[in-house]
């Protein structure tokens, strides 16, 4: 079974406080549900249009475990709490079986 990415790149910090916030609960929703932290806010370097800006990409068991993931409540929660904090291209992928 392939595996599943969550992908975010932000375009983005408005907020530095509401994105401290929201990296204390987003790990805590994601950790139990099977996520592996692969990158979070190491070094950038953009090309074409990217931007230098922080960066996370998470694994996940399976596609549908990322997308319960963001979906469930607690991760919900910690997109409240982010709020208009940052602007960011989110995205959940599905990885080469």
């Amino acid at each position: 079974m392939a595996k599943g990415y969550l992908v975010v790149c932000y375009r983005e910090i408005r907020d530095r406080e509401k994105l401290k916030t929201y990296a204390e609960l987003a790990p805590k929703a994601m950790l139990p549900r099977g996520a592996n932290i692969l990158v979070r806010d190491g070094r950038v370097t953009a090309f074409e249009d990217g931007l230098a800006e922080r960066t996370v990409l998470v694994e996940f068991p399976s596609y549908d475990a990322a997308i319960e993931a963001y979906n469930s409540p607690e991760y919900q929660a910690a997109v409240a709490a982010l709020g208009d904090g940052a602007v960011r291209d989110f995205r959940i992928v599905e990885g080469v079986d």
